[in-house]
Formats: C-alpha cells, structure tokens, sequence
C-alpha cells in the first residue's frame, strides 16, 4: 500500500476524460501466474463463484458474475458481487439469508479469476490480452508480452488506467527501470489498464 502512495505521489500523473482506449482490442488471454491475495482480490464481472450452505445442498451453487456485477442466488435474489471482497459479499449474504436459514454459515470460493484482464499493446513482440491472476508490474507484463520490439520509443510508454470519469495516465521509461533508475514507475498494474507502447 505505501509502495502504491509513493508511486501517485512521485509520478507526474495526466488525467484526462475517459477515452476508448481498448476499442479493437482482442485476441487470446494468457495467464500471468498463480493467485496472490497480497492486497485483497475484488471480485469482478466473469468470475466464477462457488458458493455454498453448510449442511444445505439446495443452496450450493456455482455463480458467474454477470456483465453488470451482479449474481443470483436462491432466496435473496440478486446482490452486487463486483468490485468486492469476499468477505463483503459474504457478510451481505449471511444478512439476508438469516431471514430464510437460521444460524446460516456461507462459504464463497473464487473458482475461476476471468476478470482481471490488461492489455499490451503497440510496439512489443506479442500484444494483447492478458488474464492476471497475480499481482504484476509493468515490466512483468511486457515480459509477458514478448518484450519491445526494435522500433518501439521505450522511454515513451504510457499506461491508461480507465476511471468512471476519467482516465489517469502513468508514464514508464524502460530504459531507466531496467537501468534501476526511477523504479516508482514500475507500478502494480490493475484490472482494465492498457500498457501503450509507441
């Protein structure tokens, strides 16, 4: 969290109105590595939830979180799941399910990470799509992208992180990371964000 405070202090930030900036994106969606819960995984639309009562089969499930970041479950009906915790949605649901089941104890699973998604693109060997299911960094995920290829402005990178209103730009000098200059431009990467690469 300190390393997330330093990098918005640090990085001269642009914020500039959202634009759509990943239209004509597309391709096919690697994984980045294996789940890490260093700063608290948020469920997103596409993910798949196992989710169960104990002692009660009836209510033992598989749910998708649906485009709107909604899930449907029996008796409650539709309760937000995007852009929380498990915890979160599991202390909503043990809520209103206390109504129906008494001494009601959830489990709620993460089965399956598809919303975690960034994208490459531009100058690099292999742009794209990219599922994360790590916490990675800049440099990670152009690795993961098959590096800059030689025509690519690498002190010119940007990356877009699309807000509701806005979006904030992040500038990244490859030189100078992989130099060990300026490694607070080495951010954590987060869901939606698109690495441009001139």
């Amino acid at each position: 969290m300190l390393r997330k405070i330093l990098v918005r202090v640090m990085i001269g930030l642009l914020v500039v109105p959202a634009p759509a900036i990943a239209a004509g994106l597309g391709g096919s969606a690697p994984s980045l590595a294996v789940v890490s819960t260093e700063r608290g995984y948020r469920i997103g639309p596409g993910d798949v939830l196992d989710i169960s009562v104990w002692k009660d089969d009836a209510l033992t499930r598989s749910c998708v979180v649906r485009p709107d970041g909604f899930i449907s479950f029996p008796l409650i009906g539709d309760v937000a799941a995007s852009g929380r915790t498990v915890s979160e949605l599991k202390s909503e649901m043990e809520g209103k399910l206390k109504r129906f089941v008494p001494d009601v104890v959830l489990l709620i699973d993460v089965k399956q990470i598809n919303s975690m998604i960034i994208y490459v693109i531009g100058k690099v060997n292999n742009p794209g799509r990219f599922i994360l299911t790590a916490d990675v960094h800049v440099l990670q995920a152009l690795a993961t992208a098959g590096g800059l290829n030689p025509f690519a402005k690498g002190g010119k990178i940007k990356i877009f992180r699309p807000g509701k209103d806005e979006t904030t730009i992040f500038p990244f000098d490859y030189d100078e990371v992989v130099n060990g200059k300026h490694l607070e431009q080495d951010i954590y990467l987060e869901r939606g964000d698109v690495v441009v690469v001139p």
